[in-house]
């Protein structure tokens, strides 16, 4: 039996299990248990599965699985969770924590009231442009200018990674726009070593934008923490916006800062427990 939490983010929901060694438990195939749990019909249902491991570098480590299986590098909304449920399960009595991920160390400032976190601010580090380290293939030392085509229709992206790789395009209207059409083809474009996110946004003003996200290895998904950092750095790069923006998703708002001082993106939002439980899976 495999003792699990359902969480969200702004709607961007992962099944999430404690394997530090004080929990005793340990997972061996975690491709095979995200594809399962994540299955809305015959698993819990989510976006992938999020295990929260010990770490010799930091207070934790997050590991994060798409619903296909895949492993991913972070996920913003994904790590606001993973702060929320070491604080509110006492695992650590700190409200400045540390977690280790395939992107580096993130560190997360708690907002706790009555002894709940309720909202988490992530130092999401510095936002990476090389076109090599995004991965992106482009001649532009900053990729502003990426035309690529799918089902016939032109768009123009940017390019950033928050540690995994981000692409970004302007449309007039997010609510109508054929998001599986144009995303399911522009996320394996061979411009893309690695494959990308694909964000699509709407601008409102110089402090707020709208975004749909098609995420690498799930599809649409109601809320994305690194698109939504990847999109603001956009659209500064861009002169859209100034470095401080709400970025309205599918599930809610999210505060993006790029800070002058430091260069480092800053993201606060809500975390939330929906319920918890027990699968009984043998892999």
């Amino acid at each position: 039996m495999i003792k699990f939490t359902k969480m969200h983010g702004l709607g961007n929901d992962y099944v999430y299990i404690d394997c530090t060694a004080k929990s005793g438990q340990k997972i061996e195939n975690e491709s095979a248990l995200a594809q399962f749990v994540s299955n809305r019909h015959f698993g819990v249902g989510s976006d992938g599965l999020i295990l929260i491991c010990d770490s010799d570098v930091a207070d934790f480590k997050m590991r994060m699985f798409n619903y296909d299986g895949s492993e991913a590098e972070m996920c913003g909304n994904g790590i606001r969770c993973v702060g929320k449920f070491v604080y509110d399960k006492g695992l650590t009595n700190k409200n400045l924590i540390t977690i280790e991920t395939l992107a580096g160390i993130k560190v997360l400032k708690l907002n706790v009231t009555d002894g709940k976190a309720e909202t988490i601010r992530v130092d999401m580090g510095e936002p990476i442009l090389m076109p090599e380290k995004i991965p992106v293939i482009s001649n532009e030392e900053v990729v502003k200018n990426l035309h690529l085509t799918a089902a016939g229709k032109e768009f123009k992206f940017s390019c950033v990674s928050m540690g995994n790789p981000h692409a970004i395009t302007i449309v007039d209207n997010v609510k109508d726009l054929e998001i599986e059409k144009y995303g399911k083809i522009l996320e394996y474009d061979n411009h893309f070593p690695k494959r990308s996110n694909i964000e699509f946004i709407e601008l409102i003003d110089n402090e707020n934008i709208k975004m749909r996200v098609w995420e690498r290895g799930a599809g649409e998904t109601l809320a994305c923490g690194t698109g939504a950092c990847a999109s603001a750095v956009s659209c500064v790069l861009n002169g859209y916006t100034g470095r401080s923006v709400n970025v309205e998703l599918l599930g809610g708002i999210l505060k993006i800062e790029w800070s002058v001082q430091d260069n480092h993106v800053y993201m606060t939002g809500p975390a939330t427990i929906v319920f918890e439980g027990t699968i009984d899976y043998k892999i």
